[in-house]
């Protein structure tokens, strides 16, 4: 499940015209590189949770030739509903049967068959892939007498926070409701149980939430890409 039916207000300038999955980058949507991680590690069925704009979406997963044997299908949840209450719409169509999530914008050089790997190893309910981020603004050293030593040119986070790869049982529909947002409520409720594990990611990682963020990416592609994984 990729979720894809936010309005990406942060995204304005891009936006106001089409839905954020659908913001390019590399002259491809943002979206496409997040099924391309998925499909070229294997994966094959891939659902799209739409929402705002979801008929652009919809056109663009029709006409696009995807690898052999990748099936994309649109489901419209609502433009209004929130994370959370679109996984939970899926419910009855998915059944008993494991499955992964993510966002339409974040992309990584993350091994998902390593965290699957990890995921069925521990035996709980749900795997969150957890990075620690490239801060925004270079760091001073300073000394407690005040004394500046030196300096570090935006430094990763010694914090991990939630990278947007999941791993979910068919027992996290207990956690979920129609109005909930998957990273409040049902997140918590699954770490107060103890029912989430975390899975390290220490490579490349990128979220493109605002203007900034995607100007970054497009640089990034045309220097290489790192979360590049497939051919």
């Amino acid at each position: 499940m990729i979720l894809c039916g936010g309005r990406g207000t942060r995204l304005q300038e891009h936006t106001r015209e089409i839905p954020k999955p659908l913001v390019e980058v590399g002259e491809r949507p943002i979206v496409w590189h997040v099924i391309q991680l998925y499909a070229a590690q294997g994966f094959q069925r891939f659902m799209l949770l739409t929402g705002y704009r979801g008929d652009l979406i919809e056109s663009f997963a029709a006409a696009e030739r995807w690898p052999g044997g990748v099936q994309v299908e649109c489901v419209d949840t609502g433009v209004e509903t929130p994370t959370g209450g679109r996984i939970h719409q899926l419910r009855d169509r998915l059944g008993d049967r494991p499955f992964c999530a993510t966002y339409a914008d974040g992309v990584a050089d993350i091994d998902l068959a390593a965290e699957l790997e990890h995921h069925r190893g521990h035996g709980d309910v749900a795997t969150m892939a957890v990075v620690r981020p490239e801060l925004q603004f270079g760091v001073t050293e300073v000394e407690g007498d005040g004394r500046v030593t030196g300096f570090r040119e935006k430094p990763r986070s010694e914090h991990w926070i939630n990278g947007g790869f999941f791993c979910f049982e068919p027992e996290v529909f207990d956690y979920l409701a129609p109005d909930s947002t998957l990273e409040h409520a049902p997140l918590e409720g699954l770490a107060a149980d103890g029912r989430l594990h975390a899975y390290r990611h220490d490579g490349f990682w990128a979220c493109m939430d605002t203007y900034k963020d995607a100007v970054m990416l497009n640089d990034l592609w045309a220097q290489g890409a790192p979360w590049c994984v497939w051919e």
